[in-house]
């Protein structure tokens, strides 16, 4: 086996520094950190997404990602069809979807 370590390092890196255990606090507070501001909000968010979506009707007004506003004409199983206006009807994934407007908001725009 000595032919990967040199016989020089060979005898120490067996032997390692005597840890206080502060490295083991230290690694467990930044895991904690991460989940409690980055993992934690984001999948709050996507469960909110997700209930979003599946939650959409015809007749609901919404705002895509893109910042288009209309009226849910049509839902498929991962399409939208979205009524812009009279004669304008535009087809988005349902992940585009962004936000769920209160009945009226259209009108008052």
């Amino acid at each position: 086996m000595s032919f990967f370590i040199p016989a020089a390092y060979a005898g120490t890196a067996a032997a390692g520094p005597a840890g206080s255990g502060f490295e083991w606090v230290f690694l467990i507070g930044f895991l904690v950190i991460f989940y409690l501001m980055i993992w934690r909000p984001q999948a709050k968010r996507a469960k909110e997404h997700k209930n979003l979506l599946g939650g959409l009707q015809k007749g609901d007004e919404v705002v895509t990602s893109g910042g288009i506003a209309g009226k849910v004409s049509k839902v498929a199983d991962d399409f939208v069809v979205i009524e812009v206006s009279d004669t304008v009807e535009l087809k988005f994934q349902k992940q585009a979807i962004a936000a769920t407007l209160p009945k009226g908001t259209l009108k008052a725009i």
